[in-house]
């Protein structure tokens, strides 16, 4: 059970939110929406016109709507504004962008009632969700679109989720005990107006990062005794010379791993080789700026995660009303775009040590980590799939947040095209993922032929490997891709 309060959200808790835990709302938080709701009911009183409450949105931000229309208002902007298309988010994404908005709310600067929020937290909690198409939306004005989608929910229209299949929202609340609630001034733009598709998204792909990144730390010291590597370029003295965070760190992970030697190490000490490849060499520097890119774009999401984002801002304390621009998604975008490249320099790295334990010319192994070559093609085509993913990764790796289309008739004239950056990251994390499996399965078989012992520091890693791949001989490659896939999310504890 997860407590939203608005301020201390992170992206390890919304995963788990996203895989299911169910969230509580913090008395002192609604509180505090409660008062600032107030501050909506005397601008009414008053009879003054503040945009978002009594006049129309965008363009049409001067007319102004009489005080019998501004339900219909607010309903009418919910509904025109569910214009999303495409495949719907993934139900773990769909539950993360609840809570996002949920923990947005709760900040209480958007001007709603608590009934709004309790009534997302109950759809949460009971697995009822929207259907929320996945395109649609430039991260600009918020996520309008995709959060429109989940607003019908509460209105009883819209699409939501019933197993795999697809019903009318009100059928949905009704079947689980829920009614639909009318929407009051402010309300519906105080459900739509923000980033929480980008952060949402953002934030579970942090999530995964975290494990995925020191993971590739082990799986690159595996391929590094599987090919004989020296352990001299891990040296500390070496990086506080250059003394970058995240390269320090893996240095130190890699020394952490490898140990001072190995059977393995011991096998090669009076070699002729005087330096490694840079794939094996730099992975210090190669692996460590991710670490870096990690930590500043996870730190941005983050803040998004427990930010107001909001137009306009409502504040209790001097009862009033500001127009900004907290909506726009330049920040979540500039972070997703910068994680997938993060992701696809990882990956890349990633794929040149493979070639090196597939290719005969670059060490002590069979070509293709077969011993039956021309019998068996081995890991030929594992390799080969290794770089169609990581081909893929570059053109995922162009930033989309650099891109602007403008839209609202010029009013919107440069937006972030958050949403976009947000799947791409997506679709770079899962390829990521692919690579790293495909990288340890083969430095597994690597370490197999070699017939000695590696690092001590590598036994957990090697025993879940072991467990679900046993030596090669030639069988269905996808099914040993997913076995290897397997055995390291496990290892990682997901």
């Amino acid at each position: 059970m997860t407590s939203l309060n608005g301020n201390d959200l992170d992206a390890r808790v919304l995963r788990g939110i996203a895989l299911g835990s169910a969230v509580t709302l913090d008395e002192k938080a609604l509180a505090r929406v409660a008062e600032n709701r107030k501050v909506i009911q005397r601008i009414l009183d008053e009879g003054r016109t503040v945009y978002g409450i009594n006049t129309g949105f965008g363009q049409f931000a001067t007319v102004v709507i009489p005080p019998d229309q501004l339900a219909t208002l607010q309903l009418n902007l919910v509904r025109s504004h569910a214009a999303g298309v495409g495949e719907p988010l993934p139900k773990d994404q769909t539950r993360a962008l609840m809570a996002a908005r949920i923990n947005c709310l709760l900040k209480g600067h958007s001007g709603i009632r608590p009934e709004p929020i309790r009534l997302l937290a109950a759809c949460l909690n009971r697995d009822v969700l929207p259907v929320v198409p996945s395109q649609g939306s430039v991260g600009a004005s918020g996520d309008l679109a995709p959060l429109a989608h989940m607003a019908l929910l509460l209105v009883g229209e819209g699409l939501a989720w019933d197993g795999e299949a697809h019903i009318p929202g009100g059928r949905a609340l009704a079947k689980a005990g829920l009614q639909p609630i009318t929407l009051e001034p402010k309300e519906g733009l105080a459900l739509i107006n923000g980033t929480q598709l980008i952060t949402a998204v953002g934030n579970l792909a942090v999530a995964r990062l975290m494990d995925l990144v020191p993971l590739a730390d082990e799986i690159a010291a595996l391929s590094l005794e599987a090919l004989r590597g020296t352990r001299a370029p891990y040296d500390p003295r070496i990086h506080q010379a250059r003394p970058h965070p995240g390269q320090i760190q893996v240095a130190a992970h890699m020394r952490e791993i490898l140990g001072e030697t190995s059977e393995i190490a011991e096998s090669h000490k009076d070699c002729t080789r005087v330096q490694d490849a840079y794939s094996l060499r730099c992975i210090p520097q190669v692996h460590g700026v991710t670490r870096d890119a990690l930590k500043f774009a996870g730190e941005i999401l983050q803040r998004e995660l427990n930010s107001a984002t909001d137009n306009p801002m409502i504040f209790t304390e001097t009862q009033e009303s500001r127009s900004g621009g907290n909506f726009h998604g330049q920040y979540p975008a500039f972070a997703c775009d910068l994680l997938a490249i993060a992701a696809c320099d990882l990956a890349s790295i990633s794929e040149r040590r493979q070639e090196r334990l597939v290719n005969p010319a670059y060490s002590d192994l069979p070509a293709f980590l077969t011993r039956e070559g021309g019998l068996e093609s081995g890991f030929m085509m594992a390799h080969v799939t290794s770089a169609a993913l990581v081909s893929e990764m570059k053109g995922l790796a162009h930033p989309a947040c650099v891109d602007t289309i403008p839209t609202s008739a010029g009013k919107e004239d440069h937006v972030s095209m958050g949403p976009i950056a947000a799947r791409k990251l997506m679709r770079a994390v899962d390829a990521l993922e692919q690579v790293l499996a495909l990288e340890a399965r083969m430095a597994l078989e690597g370490v197999r032929i070699l017939g000695m012992a590696p690092a001590r520091g590598l036994e957990p890693l090697m025993e879940r490997l072991a467990a679900a791949c046993p030596p090669w001989n030639d069988r269905p490659m996808y099914e040993e891709i997913a076995h290897a896939a397997d055995a390291l999310r496990v290892h990682v504890g997901e």
